[in-house]
């Protein structure tokens, strides 16, 4: 049973009139004593009703008494005539299909992080990277259908259409107890930060990503061994000219174009696997100590859209069938599951311990069709720079805007925010240029928070009332679900980070 299907409806007051307003038919009908105290209920042999409660005013027996029948007064669709639902009072100009949904978050799913999964299997062995792939898939899964619960419940006390995942945050904080009320704004604050912090990790995946695959294309045409760093000096230009489109209208048919280009690119990915057969030998069924925690970091990174779902399941014209047992979240992580560790399986069985943190990089370097998987797949991630750049914008530029508005240079200082985003971008792609432990750093630090804490957070601060009055048992079980989902978290964040800096810190050393 969901949480949203265990709401408490006794929190709502009673919509009963007073009784003097209520006529003796009405009286007769509600099952009570009247001022005479005469029974109107039917009792059974040991004189309890059969029908339903009854009662006797004791502060005044020559007042009338009533006894509401919660089967057949109107009391109870009084109070769901005046529930709030949410999904009725949205006013979305343009909603989304059930599978305009579904692909949306299949292309925010896939990405370069589903590329990097044959080096996740190499770090956690083909059994623990099978075995794990799937259990975090269910994981991402089950949290994020508690968020989704999460943030409908407090639309519902709030009496809003719908709230950004910064904002359920901040209202789960000012519903729970006291002491979290205060936290309310931090904690916005601190969802912000992650999430800009995971765009703009993205994003400096994304140049690494353009650059060590334009390098090999590079090195192999025009001779030598460039730097991947001056590729990255190359593409900078070209990035901040796409970051200044204002209108996310103008990127629709590119990003159509991009999406066109990265199925070509997968089916050639497909036959370079299986144009020889996978093979077992020489392969580890289970990775090392150290090397597990980046396998967790680069598996969260390929399959958290955490950051999408609110915005999805907010513009969906049947929202009820975004979280439902057969809608939109499930219909996509069960084949983004399954692919994923497939990708990842095959791909470590095919190149072994020579993976390297992009499946694209260990294809031939010679052959025609390798290369045109790597220009395909470096246009379709300019792109999609883009986009990941334009939301790291949106969060900040509002925390901005209203000391803006009346600043005559306001245009001036968007354009010169855009451009400070692919400046850090460039930056840090250019400290840490190893596609690999980029990857793993941006899962673990930013996604295990967001991701995976935040949502048991939110989910516990809404429902703990609810599942109080449920019995210590369910509240009991509930606390241990959310206390064990928090505590996978923490391990993975602290575990992966360190696993992941030490690593890069001794690669640049």
């Amino acid at each position: 049973m969901t949480d949203s299907m265990t709401r408490n409806f006794n929190n709502y007051p009673s919509t009963a009139k007073p009784e003097q307003h209520i006529s003796k038919q009405q009286m007769a009908a509600a099952d009570c004593y009247d001022n005479q105290g005469m029974l109107r209920s039917e009792l059974d042999i040991n004189g309890k009703p059969v029908n339903g409660n009854t009662c006797i005013n004791m502060d005044s027996l020559n007042n009338k008494c009533v006894g509401i029948n919660m089967k057949d007064t109107a009391a109870p669709l009084n109070e769901k005539q005046n529930f709030y639902n949410p999904y009725q009072h949205r006013d979305v100009k343009h909603p989304t299909t059930y599978f305009d949904t579904l692909i949306h978050l299949l292309k925010a799913s896939l990405g370069t992080g589903i590329l990097a999964m044959p080096s996740a299997f190499k770090n956690a062995g083909y059994v623990v990277g099978t075995l794990g792939t799937i259990i975090i898939g269910i994981l991402c899964t089950f949290t994020i259908h508690l968020l989704i619960t999460a943030s409908h419940e407090l639309c519902i006390k709030r009496k809003v259409p719908s709230l950004t995942y910064p904002g359920t945050v901040a209202v789960a904080f000012e519903e729970g107890p006291k002491f979290t009320r205060v936290l309310a704004p931090y904690a916005r604050m601190m969802t912000n930060m992650f999430l800009v912090l995971y765009q703009i990790g993205s994003s400096c995946i994304y140049v690494v990503f353009i650059a060590s695959n334009l390098k090999v294309v590079g090195d192999a045409y025009l001779g030598g061994n460039t730097d991947v760093r001056m590729y990255m000096v190359y593409i900078l230009i070209p990035l901040i000219l796409i970051s200044w489109i204002r209108n996310l209208k103008l990127l629709a048919p590119f990003s159509s174009i991009a999406t066109c280009m990265t199925i070509v690119s997968f089916t050639l990915i497909f036959y370079y696997i299986f144009r020889e057969a996978p093979s077992f030998v020489d392969r580890e069924p289970v990775g090392t100590v150290k090397s597990i925690p980046l396998f967790f970091g680069t598996v969260l990174f390929a399959m958290e859209a955490i950051g999408m779902v609110l915005p999805l399941e907010n513009e969906m014209k049947n929202p009820k069938k975004f979280g439902s047992a057969f809608g939109v979240l499930n219909a996509s992580m069960l084949p983004i599951s399954v692919l994923y560790t497939v990708v990842g399986l095959l791909g470590y069985l095919k190149y072994g311990d020579k993976t390297t943190g992009s499946i694209t990089l260990d294809m031939p370097q010679t052959e025609v069709l390798s290369q045109v998987v790597k220009l395909l797949l470096s246009i379709s991630i300019y792109i999609t720079y883009a986009l990941s750049n334009y939301v790291a914008f949106d969060i900040i530029w509002k925390g901005i805007e209203q000391k803006m508005e009346k600043n005559e240079h306001r245009i001036c200082w968007e354009y010169a925010l855009r451009t400070s985003i692919v400046i850090v971008t460039f930056f840090f792609a250019i400290a840490i240029p190893n596609l690999e432990h980029l990857i793993s750093l941006i899962g673990a630090f930013c996604l295990s928070s967001v991701g995976i804490a935040l949502p048991a957070i939110v989910s516990f601060l809404t429902f703990s009332d609810v599942y109080k009055n449920e019995g210590n048992i369910r509240f009991g079980l509930f606390c241990l679900r959310n206390l064990l989902i928090i505590l996978i978290a923490i391990f993975a964040f602290v575990i992966g980070v360190s696993t992941s800096v030490s690593d890069i810190i001794h690669h640049m050393t």
